[in-house]
C-alpha cells in the first residue's frame, strides 16, 4: 500500500467530489453543487474554473462579480500549488485515462506506431478553442467537453456523456497512449501553462537514483522526466501533474515532494 499511497488518496478525493456533486443534484445537499466548471460552496463561495470563464469572456458575454471572483481564486490557487494538479487530483477523466494506461502495461498493448501527436498539439486546441469561442459567441470547449460529459453520465444518467467517455477510453487503450490527458485536453494545456512557476514540485535527487526508471513506467507525461539520472533538480516542466507517481514507485527514494521559490525554466 506503500507505494500507491498518494494514487488512493487521489481517487478519495476525486470521488468525494463527485459524490458531493451526485447529493447536491438528488438531495439537495448544499456543500458543493454545480460542476467542474462553475460550482458553489455551502451556498456561498463561488469556485469558477478560469478556462471556462475565459472562453465566456472571448465570446462577448459578461460575467459576474462572484464568477470572476471565483475564478480569480482558482488562478491563483493552481498558480501556487501548480496547475496540472486539477488534472490527477481532481477531474473525473483522470480515473478514466488512469485505468486506460493501466491496462495497457497489463496487457502489454504498444501501439503508439499507428498514431503520432505532438503533446502540444493541446496547446494549439486551446488556442483555437478561444478563436472558435470569440467567433461564434458560445465556450466552445465546454460544448464538447468530455469532462462535462462526465459529469453529467454519473450526476444525470446521460448516454451521450458515457458514449463519449468511451471513445477517450478505447483511444488511450489501443491507440495512443495518454492520448486525451497527454496530448488534447486543452484544459491540461491550461493548466500546464498556469501553473509552470508553482511551488510544490516534485525534486529528483540524482545521487540516490540508480536509473531503475521505474518513474518512466507509470509517468503519463514522460517528457518531463528527462532530468531523471542527469541531475539533482525539479522537475519542472508545467506539463507535470503533480500525481506523486514517481515518488510512489521509486524504491531509492529519488524522488519527493518539495518546495520550490527560484524561477528557473
Amino acid at each position: 500500500m506503500k507505494n500507491m499511497k498518494f494514487l488512493l488518496l487521489r481517487r478519495i478525493i476525486q470521488l468525494s467530489i463527485l459524490f458531493l456533486f451526485v447529493g447536491g443534484n438528488y438531495f439537495g445537499w448544499e456543500l458543493l453543487r454545480g460542476n467542474y466548471s462553475s460550482a458553489i460552496i455551502a451556498d456561498s463561495l463561488h469556485l469558477s474554473d478560469p478556462y471556462a470563464v475565459l472562453q465566456i469572456l472571448v465570446s462577448g458575454f459578461l460575467a459576474s462579480s462572484s464568477v470572476l471572483f471565483g475564478a480569480l481564486l482558482i488562478f491563483l490557487i493552481y498558480v501556487l500549488i501548480g496547475g496540472r494538479m486539477f488534472c490527477s487530483w481532481i477531474c473525473p477523466m483522470n480515473i478514466i485515462s488512469d485505468i486506460a494506461f493501466r491496462l495497457r502495461r497489463i496487457l502489454k498493448i504498444e501501439s503508439d506506431s499507428k498514431v503520432s501527436l505532438s503533446r502540444n498539439l493541446r496547446y494549439y486546441i486551446l488556442a483555437l478553442s478561444l478563436i472558435v469561442s470569440a467567433i461564434f459567441g458560445l465556450a466552445a470547449f465546454e460544448i464538447i467537453s468530455p469532462i462535462s460529459m462526465l459529469h453529467r453520465a454519473i450526476v444525470f444518467g446521460s448516454g451521450a456523456g458515457w458514449a463519449i467517455v468511451a471513445v477517450v477510453f478505447l483511444v488511450d487503450l489501443f491507440i495512443l497512449k495518454a492520448g486525451w490527458c497527454g496530448h488534447i485536453c486543452p484544459l491540461g494545456g491550461f493548466y500546464s501553462l498556469v501553473g509552470k512557476q508553482a511551488v510544490i514540485k516534485v525534486k529528483h535527487n540524482k545521487e540516490k537514483c540508480t536509473n531503475c526508471m521505474d518513474c518512466f513506467d507509470v509517468c503519463v507525461e514522460e517528457p518531463v522526466l528527462s532530468i531523471v539520472g542527469k541531475k539533482s533538480d525539479y522537475i519542472r516542466g508545467g506539463a507535470c501533474t503533480n500525481c506523486g507517481r514517481c515518488i510512489e514507485v521509486c524504491k531509492d527514494d529519488a524522488m519527493k515532494y518539495s518546495l520550490k521559490f527560484d524561477l528557473k525554466k
